[in-house]
């Protein structure tokens, strides 16, 4: 029977556990109806290892539900870097990795016939050429060895390009790596060129640091070259509230990263064709994206796009298609207070604000999906003295909140002082 392994070799698989079973969190054992209840322990025990620290168990009726406690504004390094570094790799990867960095050492540069006959003279071992080709290949992709075109030959050297010179040549370099390991899209980058200078992040935290986008990182690479070179993409977008959930397949051209100011989530905006519409995908339910043809409507699309984009509150287009139409929404705030005046002024983003003069002010939104503006307006509670337009469900929700706050808070009957 096989041991277990803290090493992986999918990392989309650990992606889905930790980001169902630690992230999502809050779900027990006896939901998990994906894969066997062994396949589960051994993804739980390998997240237990890189997040030990940072992890919480609480026991209900429903049996032990974990997920992640922790307080990004103070940790300096994101615990979630670590399932990056558990990539398997067989005995040849690693006997190659050894045996080529030696022989190379040694040598300005070999051709892949050189090579193969500087291992078994050196080491002993004979490699087929095409392994050993592979092996050459991946590391001049990833910079460790450069090849260069001589006649019909390629001639290898190990790359002269040292993580430890570059940061020395230039001042304020290693700070500014340190900065960005913690922050934007540079993340696991950042900490992998800190990890090979031997540096840490003392200096800098950051407050709000949503340390689980770095699960979401994987997919940028080919979102962003396929938004660059005008391309179609595939992906499966699935539901987070369903452990059972298969997910749907889409067809879709990447137009742009949104990120919520609210929620700090990030989504990946899209054009559906098959539907005729603009979507926004939340980044965290999207499975391995495949890039595909290119569109040859890209640019006029893009140009619909950004018409479209000063019509979102938030990251909803709503459910209309290309050429929807939108649903003003006015609200009339008291404002006797001069920094609630402010604060509207600086959050309306697409809305017109009114100053009325007599202690109120009055903020209109031609928006695609009003019920975001709502979402946000909710925290004027106190200060709302109308509502007006939006759709008939949106008023009913905001009223039966009210009423229900107003039951749970202020009713004399009511336990709660």
């Amino acid at each position: 029977m096989a041991g277990f392994s803290e090493l992986i070799k999918n990392f989309e698989k650990t992606r889905d556990y930790m980001r169902d079973f630690f992230i999502y969190g809050f779900k027990v054992r006896g939901e998990f109806s994906r894969k066997s209840s062994r396949t589960y322990d051994d993804e739980k025990r390998r997240a237990e290892s890189w997040l030990g620290e940072y992890l919480r168990y609480d026991d209900s009726i429903r049996g032990r539900q974990i997920s992640i406690s922790v307080d990004s504004g103070h940790i300096y390094e994101n615990p979630l870097y670590r399932a990056y570094y558990s990539k398997s790799f067989t005995d040849n990867d690693i006997k190659l990795h050894f045996y080529i960095t030696d022989i190379l050492q040694d040598n300005a540069q070999l051709t892949l016939k050189e090579t193969v006959e500087e291992i078994d003279e050196r080491f002993g071992v004979m490699f087929e050429e095409q392994t050993v080709r592979n092996k050459l290949k991946e590391y001049a992709e990833e910079g460790i060895i450069t090849a260069k075109k001589q006649g019909k030959a390629a001639y290898f050297s190990l790359s002269a390009d040292k993580c430890g010179d570059i940061l020395n040549e230039f001042e304020g370099l290693k700070d500014a790596v340190t900065f960005f390991s913690e922050g934007g899209h540079f993340g696991i980058a950042g900490n992998s060129i800190m990890k090979a200078a031997g540096l840490k992040n003392n200096i800098f935290l950051i407050k709000h640091n949503y340390i689980v986008h770095t699960l979401e990182d994987i997919l940028l690479p080919d979102i962003i070259t396929a938004i660059d070179e005008k391309r179609y993409i595939e992906f499966r977008s699935f539901s987070a509230k369903r452990t059972d959930d298969e997910g749907r397949d889409f067809r879709a051209m990447p137009l742009e990263i949104f990120c919520s100011v609210q929620t700090g989530r990030r989504y990946l905006a899209a054009y559906i064709p098959e539907q005729k519409r603009f979507h926004a995908f939340r980044l965290d339910r999207i499975k391995k994206v495949v890039l595909k043809n290119a569109c040859p409507d890209f640019n006029i699309i893009e140009e619909k796009f950004f018409a479209n984009k000063p019509r979102c509150f938030g990251v909803s287009f709503g459910s209309r298609h290309e050429h929807g139409y939108t649903e003003p929404l006015v609200i009339t705030f008291r404002t006797d207070e001069d920094y609630i005046l402010n604060r509207l002024e600086r959050e309306k983003r697409c809305g017109t604000l009114v100053n009325n003069n007599d202690g109120t002010c009055t903020l209109t939104l031609d928006v695609f999906d009003p019920n975001e503006a709502m979402h946000w307006a909710k925290s004027f509670i106190g200060r709302i003295i109308r509502i007006e337009g939006g759709s008939e469900a949106i008023r009913k929700k905001f009223n039966d909140d009210i009423n229900r706050m107003y039951g749970m808070y202020c009713n004399e009957t009511d336990d709660i002082q």
